[in-house]
């Protein structure tokens, strides 16, 4: 079929090549000279009866005989090698996946050497990838199996295949599975065996990805040491099922990654509480401080509740809360002139039927700013970014004063309208202008499930399998060490 396409196209052009005047094929280059720049044309020797042909036009071609076939025309001759290895071929081919083509540049480029160092945040040694090629990474890409990947977050967690556009399923975080006083081991263990169940896949089958939610976020031996355990408890339950490869990276961190940053200021409003992650060159800055908001998505749903209880609405759950919240709740960019406005609107529940809000669409949120109205005894969550602002900017072993200019949101309510906007008004008003100048506030890019997609962007990136996972026998390598090493490898 491929011999036949070629041909077809082959005696298309040699038609059209064909000059009718003899003078003007006489007085003018070839048409494969044409079609092409004389330098890229010099590049290439001799096709034989091929010279004919433009050389864009050969690379149209193999366009259409698809990657396969392309890649099988390099072994022809050293000229037909050149053509199909061209990086703009390789790269047509790869925008035709599954995976948006800028998302698959940066994860080339940005993620292929593994996570990061903890030395290289000192020294600024930054792995830089070689001259990227794309045909070897869209044949390495070709090969990555595909793995699980588990988002557990603080509300409810979300799974699913890498190769999948959205997770397949959610369930409840691993905290909810068994009981409380269970040991962590046969907690977790239920949990994974809960996942694989559900999406009847063989825990042998495929590597998995786990993003860990943010527990033990301090920088005290304490915390480390918690989240040591709990990292080797959650390694342990996996290679104990059979897993073949496990990766485990920070919510934040695939947040990060799904906005197509390795370093800035991650703010996840989680279900319970927010917090403000700093992290540079994809490393959470944990001596810089993470600053923790005692208020969530939970919170905000109770004060919504609360304030239809006021004015008599009636409903039977907190779920129909939560779906009134989604829907038709925002962020007010100036609250007093919003409390001037008409804002009221409606909203249908299933099986409930129709809500109608006016003020209590804004006033919601607006405690993410001013606690004291929802009688909340918490900071501001303004103020927790720019007092982490501050904390980056006078980290001295960092001179680069612009890396944690980027705040990226994460978390279900932090995809409430107008809260990227609020946030970095508020920021500009409460920081110096030598802090403030540049900020950006970025919302969530793929909404409730970003941080499942940071995760899919690793899973799938060529190099995911050696510079990502850890498998059992590597696991076991590192268990046998003893001391600070062991601290380090498990941070």
């Amino acid at each position: 079929m491929a011999s036949t396409l070629l041909r077809k196209v082959w005696g298309t052009v040699l038609a059209r090549a064909v000059p009718r005047d003899p003078d003007a094929s006489a007085s003018s280059s070839s048409p494969r000279r044409r079609g092409a720049p004389a330098a890229a044309a010099a590049e290439y020797g001799s096709l034989g009866a091929l010279d004919a042909v433009p050389i864009d036009v050969l690379a149209q071609i193999l366009r259409l005989l698809g990657p396969a076939d392309a890649a099988r025309s390099a072994a022809v001759c050293r000229t037909w090698r050149l053509l199909a290895s061209d990086n703009a071929l390789w790269a047509f081919f790869l925008s035709l996946g599954p995976d948006p083509w800028d998302l698959v540049v940066f994860a080339e480029t940005h993620l292929a050497a593994g996570s990061a160092e903890p030395r290289s945040v000192y020294f600024g040694t930054v792995r830089v990838p070689p001259q990227l090629s794309f045909k070897r990474i869209y044949g390495q890409r070709a090969l990555v199996p595909g793995s699980i990947i588990v988002d557990g977050g603080s509300g409810y967690c979300k799974y699913g295949w890498s190769k999948y556009a959205a997770p397949s399923g959610r369930c409840a975080t691993f905290l909810e599975f068994g009981n409380i006083e269970s040991p962590m081991y046969a907690r977790l263990r239920h949990f994974f065996s809960t996942i694989y169940n559900r999406i009847h896949v063989k825990p042998s089958a495929r590597p998995i990805v786990v993003a860990l939610p943010l527990c033990h976020s301090d920088d005290t031996e304490a915390a480390r040491a918690s989240r040591k355990q709990y990292k080797e408890t959650l390694y342990s339950v996996l290679f104990d099922m059979n897993v073949p490869a496990v990766c485990a990276v920070d919510q934040a961190l695939l947040a990060l990654y799904a906005a197509r940053r390795t370093s800035g200021i991650v703010v996840n409003i989680g279900f319970n509480v927010t917090s403000v992650v700093p992290i540079f060159q994809g490393r959470v800055m944990r001596e810089i401080g993470i600053e923790t908001v005692g208020q969530g998505a939970l919170k905000l749903t109770g004060f919504l509740k609360e304030l239809l209880q006021r004015r008599n609405i009636s409903f039977e759950s907190l779920y129909t809360v939560r779906t009134i919240k989604e829907k038709i709740c925002y962020v007010a960019a100036d609250y007093e002139a919003e409390l001037c406005k008409n804002t009221q609107a409606s909203c249908e529940v299933d099986g409930e039927g129709w809500f109608t809000l006016s003020e209590e669409r804004f006033k919601m949120a607006e405690i993410l700013f001013q606690p004291q109205i929802g009688g909340v005894r918490a900071m501001a969550l303004h103020k927790a970014v720019s007092l982490c602002m501050d904390h980056c900017y006078n980290y001295e072993v960092l001179r680069d004063h612009s890396w944690f200019k980027t705040v990226v949101l994460a978390g279900g309510s932090s995809c409430l309208p107008g809260l990227p906007e609020r946030l970095e008004k508020e920021l500009h008003k409460l920081l110096p202008p030598y802090i403030s100048e540049g900020i950006r506030v970025l919302p969530p890019p793929f909404g409730t499930d970003t941080a499942w997609f940071g995760a899919k962007m690793i899973g799938t990136v060529s190099t995911f399998s050696d510079a990502w996972c850890i498998n059992k026998k590597q696991f076991r390598q590192k268990s046998r060490h003893s001391g600070s090493s062991l601290v380090n490898a498990w941070r």
